[in-house]
């Protein structure tokens, strides 16, 4: 099939439709990402793709479109400006750069912002092609939950623009069971929604990989890793409030491996409350390497803020925690608690708990090797059963194989 992918990120940037989109090259099928250019988390343009972009046009098979936009820098003012020029610019330029070419199926990828539903949008009208649009964060809630947006004026117009976006679709994919309803709320009445959760990647091959030599070393030490994006929706507050409270505990160290719009804060908070001996920020690494970083853990933490939209997510790292084998500390509420819970996979305490984080992760540093060994297993086994890579795109492609049908009965 000749399938098209809108995202506003892409390779070099560090997210799963990079696997998805050569995973489904490497089935057969014919692919091109319209996309912008590579500037998340930091906000600026990366520098090899500044001093070459032309080495950036295609990724393991798969054609790359690039238009122009605004990166994200810092501040709110310039996060709004970067998803809207985005999106005006995709519409347009994208548009035109993808002129003469036709599509079975266009895959909208749509973490924030959902305004990535609009360049696909205006590609569906003009390519005539079904879409189906996988809905990785819920707007406008997200919005409000962590602050960006009170005004409700905004917020309804928002989700005047969500509903306009998802009349649109020919199918809408849910990351969570959760995400259903909310989902409805917006969807026209015979909208198409189906649930569609994500999986880890397939460099996750924990035999295989070699510890990170970022990490220095240090002998009986119980290391529990945070990976993925430093933002407020992953409570970092709550995060640093428990490691104070293990502070006098020398054998518990928290590995920071990733960056975003509150790295900077919480590099702050642990020189001023003097955490450096006991939690490390080791910086943005490749996807590729953080097998290597999981090597040094005995736990893995996945949090986020204790905020009613949060308990319906189950957050994207999660799926690859559980595929590395290793128990995973769970500061959640809802359906990404219960994965965890549910599957004996590892511990979890309700999102903001911080005491309850701490308890946590001290039960799991003083437990025996083989129990944690049996956490990991559970682990492994729920990621196979639920989560399983090859299942889940096979299912992807089967929607697209139909969605193709559906278009070619409704042609003349």
């Amino acid at each position: 099939m000749r399938l098209l992918i809108v995202t506003q990120y892409f390779w070099p940037e560090n997210f799963r439709i990079n696997d998805l989109a050569a995973e489904l090259v490497r089935r057969g099928h014919q692919v091109t990402v319209l996309t912008g250019l590579p500037n998340y988390p930091e906000g600026d343009v990366f520098p090899r793709f500044r001093a070459d972009p032309k080495s950036f046009a295609r990724y393991e098979g798969v054609d790359i479109v690039r238009v122009p936009m605004t990166p994200r820098k810092k501040g709110s003012l310039r996060l709004v400006i970067n998803y809207l020029t985005f999106a005006i610019s995709a519409s347009t330029v994208g548009l035109w750069k993808l002129r003469g070419k036709k599509f079975d199926a266009i895959f909208t990828y749509a973490p924030s912002p959902v305004t990535v539903g609009i360049p696909a949008a205006v590609v569906r009208a003009a390519k005539r092609a079904p879409m189906a649009f996988w809905v990785q964060d819920l707007w406008p809630e997200t919005l409000e939950a962590v602050g960006v947006i009170r005004s409700p004026m905004i917020l309804r117009a928002v989700g005047m623009l969500v509903a306009s976006i998802y009349s649109r679709c020919d199918l809408i994919l849910a990351q969570s069971h959760s995400f259903i309803p909310q989902i409805r709320k917006y969807a026209s009445r015979n909208a198409r929604v189906e649930y569609f959760p994500g999986w880890a990647e397939s460099l996750f091959d924990m035999q295989h990989a070699v510890a990170a030599s970022e990490v220095p070393e240090k002998p009986d030490t119980f290391n529990i890793l945070f990976a993925g994006n430093i933002g407020v929706a992953q409570d970092f507050p709550a995060i640093l409030a428990a490691a104070k409270e293990l502070k006098d505990h020398s054998h518990i160290r928290w590995l920071i491996v990733g960056d975003g719009r509150m790295g900077e804060w919480v590099a702050e908070e642990i020189k001023s409350h003097q955490l450096e001996d006991c939690v490390l920020m080791l910086g943005r690494h490749p996807l590729e390497r953080m097998p290597a970083f999981f090597k040094h853990a005995q736990a893995l933490l996945v949090s986020l803020k204790d905020e009613p939209i949060f308990s319906m997510t189950i957050p994207s790292k999660l799926q690859s925690y559980l595929a590395a084998g290793i128990p995973v500390v769970a500061m959640l509420n809802g359906e990404g608690a219960s994965v965890v819970q549910d599957s004996g996979a590892g511990l979890a305490c309700p999102a903001g708990d911080h005491e309850g984080l701490a308890a946590a992760v001290l039960q799991l540093s003083r437990m025996p090797l083989k129990d944690r060994e049996a956490m990991g297993a559970r682990g492994l086994a729920v990621s196979a059963r639920e989560f399983d890579r090859n299942t889940l795109i096979a299912r992807l492609e089967a929607w697209f194989e139909r969605l193709r049908e559906g278009k070619s009965r409704e042609a003349p």
